[in-house]
């Protein structure tokens, strides 16, 4: 079987997380290999890397052929529907709370 630039992919959606948090950790990632990238997930101290850590474990189970030779090909995060909450404030008033999501894609391919 031709194992030259299978790619596949694992995404999360729906993420109580916000798109600028998660950004900062996959670019962090993008373009090494995949046992490294776990390995840099495994010691960063941010709430994201956990579920990064999740969805690039998804990406490299979902690949059928050589799981050694895997590197981050992409990796990026779009943003998801805004939960729109109020917070009561003085005098009668609220004020608008937008609580982010976001959708995780990471895409691995052999080298």
């Amino acid at each position: 079987m031709n194992t030259k630039n299978l790619e596949t992919k694992a995404t999360g959606k729906y993420l109580k997380l916000s798109t600028h948090k998660v950004r900062r950790i996959l670019n962090e990632i993008r373009g090494k290999k995949c046992p490294e990238a776990i390995l840099i997930l495994g010691f960063m101290p941010y709430k994201p890397c956990k579920i990064i850590q999740n969805i690039l474990k998804s990406a490299i189970n979902n690949n059928e052929n050589d799981t050694k030779n895997l590197i981050i090909s992409q990796a990026f995060a779009n943003e998801g529907p805004k939960l729109k909450r109020f917070q009561p404030r003085a005098q009668g008033r609220a004020f608008p709370i937008h609580k982010p999501t976001c959708h995780i894609t990471i895409k691995v391919q052999t080298y």
